[in-house]
């Protein structure tokens, strides 16, 4: 007589199913909850000293970038484009952090 997988009764694999499916509700419900809050949270990063600001939410969207017109040297541009470019990558950096600290269970069971 079949008894189902490894001698488990039909019970026990319901259980089993109702179980896991709990489990990937519950992940589901967790990755939804922090993919709203990355959305709903905006980091800060800044540059040449405050020269030049970046706002970026968690989901990595830039909100705004704001230069202040003491770093506009027409005889500099490339200064100008050093600072933006490193403020950006700081604000990424800090939006992936964060994904890092609300996702730690989400991202790494995916990988």
């Amino acid at each position: 007589m079949y008894k189902g997988f490894g001698g488990m009764g039909g019970g026990n694999m319901q259980n089993l199913m109702r179980q896991a499916q709990k489990m990937q509700e519950e992940m589901l419900k967790q990755q939804q909850e922090a993919e709203e809050k990355l959305a709903n949270t905006v980091l800060t990063a800044s540059s040449g000293g405050g020269m030049v600001t970046v706002e970026i939410t968690g989901a990595k969207k830039i909100t705004a970038v704001k230069i202040n017109p003491a770093a506009v040297d027409p005889d500099d541009v490339e200064m100008l484009e050093d600072m933006v470019l490193a403020c950006v990558n700081e604000a990424i950096a800090k939006a992936d952090e964060l994904e890092k600290e609300l996702k730690p269970n989400l991202l790494g069971g995916m990988m």
